[in-house]
């Protein structure tokens, strides 16, 4: 009985050590900003695309880097914000559909990504959202109505908070949510479901909220075969948003579904996009 004991301790003490460890270190786990690191790996003249280098500062005094990237007789800008891996430098695929689309893309890295200063957190992920829309709206002096808002995976959280928030005024011609999860909590109690994951998540990003308090035309694009985040948060996100709304459904991986079912894809953002730009 002893011995049961101390083992039942001890399972305990590592399961509370483990929750301590997931709810203080949790920033460091979900912000890959170093993986693969900061250094741009490939630039849009290396799939042909004339670029402009951009910098703009947040609210809060970070400097961030970007990319300005027309399209030859545009219809519109697609404010892109990309997952939490990598940088701008691995978006060029995306970036070479936008453009086809006779998009300008505006891809901006979040503070600690890329060339960016800082270091990640939610809320700073919000600034650097409403930084590049200022940079837009204010700097180059594009219409609120011809910009698309795009987010996939974390930049979905991102994109959906900025759209939720803006005035009634200046609000985008439309949003786009591709492979994004329904909340922070809901992804820790899928990746950790022994721990009460709404107790322990501090990275909140309530993406099911805020999508149910749009005042645009929302396009939800997901996966079937997402192995990362389920087809089932994709559908949720899209059954609390309110009219008009439209989805997309892919086939293969959350990192390269875009990529291959780009036919399938292309269209049906040239349907939303023809309708709502």
């Amino acid at each position: 009985m002893r011995a049961l004991l101390t083992l039942l301790a001890g399972l305990a003490l590592i399961y509370v050590a483990l929750g301590v460890a997931l709810y203080l270190f949790q920033g460091s786990m979900v912000f890959l900003a170093n993986l693969p690191g900061r250094a741009l790996e490939a630039t849009p003249a290396d799939i042909g695309l004339d670029y402009e280098n951009v910098h703009f500062d947040t609210a809060d005094g970070e400097q961030l880097h970007g990319w300005y990237i027309r399209a030859p007789d545009a219809r519109g800008v697609l404010l892109f914000f990309h997952g939490n891996a990598g940088n701008i430098s691995h978006r060029l695929e995306s970036i070479l559909i936008f453009n086809r689309l006779r998009l300008d893309v505006l891809i901006v890295d979040y503070r600690g990504y890329g060339q960016s200063t800082g270091r990640p957190s939610e809320r700073g992920t919000y600034r650097d959202a409403q930084a590049a829309w200022d940079y837009l709206v204010r700097d180059r002096r594009v219409a609120p109505g011809n910009i698309v808002v795009f987010g996939r995976s974390l930049g979905g959280a991102v994109g959906a908070w900025l759209a939720a928030q803006l005035p009634a005024e200046e609000q985008p011609a439309a949003v786009i949510i591709e492979s994004s999860f329904t909340s922070g909590a809901d992804m820790a109690r899928r990746l950790y479901p022994v721990y009460p994951a709404r107790l322990l998540t501090r990275l909140k990003y309530p993406v099911i909220e805020f999508v149910g308090r749009l005042r645009c035309p929302v396009l939800v694009v997901h996966s079937r075969d997402d192995e990362i985040i389920p087809f089932a948060m994709g559908r949720a996100i899209y059954d609390a948003v309110g009219q008009p709304r439209d989805f997309i459904e892919l086939r293969g991986d959350h990192n390269a579904g875009f990529w291959i079912s780009r036919e399938h894809y292309a269209a049906g953002l040239d349907a939303f996009l023809g309708e709502h730009l």
